[in-house]
């Protein structure tokens, strides 16, 4: 009842690799259910009759060297329900297994290439595996893993995805240092739970976690002069704030703005200028 791609991509750089997963079902809050990844170690989804058990034990096997094919194995052999379960894992190097139980509901399949596994049950037709492979393979290999899993997911549902309907969609990346302030290694963990068009939706949650809660590139930071200051300073008194720095705290520009107010990002210097909205 869920169409999802798993999936893992290195970019340019092998060290700043990113896992994820990104799925969409006639199921509520189909993110707490479906995916689960670790930076440096791969990244799961488990669906049809799911096996929430599977993404701890996946992720443990993985993290202990296992590649995503034995870990797969593993997971088949000690699931007397293995045949009402589909699930589809990519390890660290990008290894592609997937699975789909004899029991499964029509339509139910999957495909595996380098560094992806695409698996949908209960879909209106192969297709919408086909359209979601192709879909992916067309992305940019240095985009955001995210956009990349996201074109995918469009494109299984404009081919018809769960022939049920709608209801929910998820998307899950991980990437080494990541998170928050670079906290954790949590780069996107979004979720549209109960929505008529929940493709669509995480498409503008997206756009709005890019905004707020990714940090900004060397080429988006604009040095902050003595000129630009005083011209924040204006746009935050003018807010109603008692200056810049509490306009960066309630606005949650705290990615996008140095600490030190040293820099600004270019597009929170386009918002503040009236130049771009924020949604």
């Amino acid at each position: 009842m869920t169409f999802s791609i798993v999936a893992r991509s290195a970019g340019p750089d092998p060290e700043t690799a990113s896992w994820g997963v990104a799925v969409a079902s006639k199921f509520l809050a189909v993110g707490s259910a479906v995916p689960a990844a670790v930076a440096q170690v791969g990244a799961i989804a488990t669906q049809a009759h799911a096996n929430v058990a599977y993404k701890g034990h996946a992720l443990a096997h993985l993290d202990e060297g296992a590649t995503a094919s034995v870990a797969l194995q593993r997971l088949l052999e000690e699931d007397e329900g293995r045949d009402h379960r589909q699930v589809g894992i990519v390890d660290v190097e990008g290894n592609a297994a997937s699975h789909t139980g004899s029991a499964c509901l029509d339509w139910a399949g999957s495909v595996t290439g380098d560094g992806y596994a695409i698996q949908g049950n209960i879909l209106s037709g192969e297709e919408v595996v086909s359209a979601m492979e192709a879909a992916f393979l067309a992305s940019d290999p240095e985009a955001p893993l995210a956009r990349r899993l996201l074109a995918a997911l469009e494109a299984g549902d404009r081919a018809g995805g769960d022939s049920r309907g709608r209801q929910s969609a998820a998307v899950l990346v991980v990437r080494e240092g990541a998170g928050y302030g670079g906290m954790d290694d949590i780069e996107v963990d979004l979720r549209v739970d109960d929505h008529a068009t929940p493709v669509e939706e995480l498409q503008r949650l997206l756009a709005l976690n890019d905004l707020y809660l990714t940090a900004s590139t060397e080429e988006e930071k604009v040095p902050m002069t003595p000129e630009l200051r005083e011209e924040l300073e204006g746009v935050a008194r003018a807010a109603g704030h008692r200056d810049l720095e509490g306009w960066v705290g309630a606005e949650n520009y705290e990615m996008r703005v140095a600490e030190d107010l040293s820099w600004v990002d270019r597009r929170i210097l386009a918002i503040a200028r009236g130049e771009e909205a924020t949604q």
